[in-house]
């Protein structure tokens, strides 16, 4: 992933290398930098349902979308459940219910946000079309990326070959403990026992991984964030780490 220095701060965006020469894309997931918001916010909190200022979360989404010529009126969001449900978006909007967002409108931005869970950006280039995904471990072993992908090619005619995907930040594996009753869901090679608690530990960009490759994108055509919210948290939100007192990151993606 290329880092994008805005003059000599810590940048507030990294854009997937995967997608840098694809002129016609905007693609990119935002950091915990240059922001407006105070402790335990600070400072780029992106997520509109936070106990954060609202005034705050206004000027950070302002000024942050605004790198890009954008702003609200230009991205389709929505509030997530943690859930499968796939939005086909035609248009700027902020619904409720949906943890993936599908459009193939240019100039419309489709974004998720993030302080653990998954995001996965998706972009078809021979029919200009994006999926932005939020997976947690929910939403992982209902398999949103397999349905996101499949509503993608319903609608715009979505092949693998065409695809470029993009599987984001998130809690490492070597931080993500979870009881049995969750580790069931996951396949044996994504998931293993810590001796010291008898949990498991489950590796939630590879799980996401497998539903890209099992749609039929090659490791070629699919990079993965070395970054974790975790061991990376001056950089990065988490809400495992922060005990729920954090910020959240937004992930976007959209054609010109």
């Amino acid at each position: 992933m290329t880092t994008i220095f805005v003059g000599m701060l810590a940048p507030s965006f990294r854009t997937p290398t995967l997608f840098l020469d694809q002129t016609q894309l905007i693609a990119a997931e935002s950091t915990r930098h240059q922001g407006a918001s105070l402790p335990p916010y600070s400072t780029n909190n992106l997520g509109i349902n936070t106990d954060d200022v609202p005034e705050h979360v206004a000027e950070n989404r302002r000024r942050w979308l605004a790198q890009w010529g954008h702003s609200e009126a230009s991205l389709a969001s929505s509030y997530q459940v943690h859930g499968t449900d796939v939005f086909v978006a035609t248009e700027a909007i902020r619904t409720t219910g949906y943890d993936a967002l599908v459009t193939n409108v240019p100039g419309l931005m489709v974004g998720v946000t993030v302080a653990d869970c998954t995001p996965i950006l998706v972009y078809d280039r021979r029919n200009r079309a994006v999926a932005a995904i939020h997976a947690g471990w929910r939403g992982t072993v209902g398999g949103i990326v397999t349905n996101a992908l499949q509503t993608m090619q319903r609608e715009y005619g979505t092949e693998p070959t065409d695809c470029l995907a993009y599987v984001g930040t998130c809690i490492d594996r070597a931080n993500f403990e979870v009881g049995p009753e969750v580790a069931a869901h996951f396949a044996e090679h994504r998931k293993q026992l810590d001796p010291a608690t008898g949990k498991a530990l489950v590796d939630l960009k590879q799980a996401n991984a497998d539903q890209l490759r099992a749609f039929g994108l090659t490791d070629a055509q699919i990079e993965v964030s070395p970054y974790s919210t975790i061991l990376h948290n001056t950089d990065y939100f988490s809400h495992r780490l922060e005990r729920g007192l954090t910020g959240r990151m937004l992930a976007i993606i959209g054609v010109r």
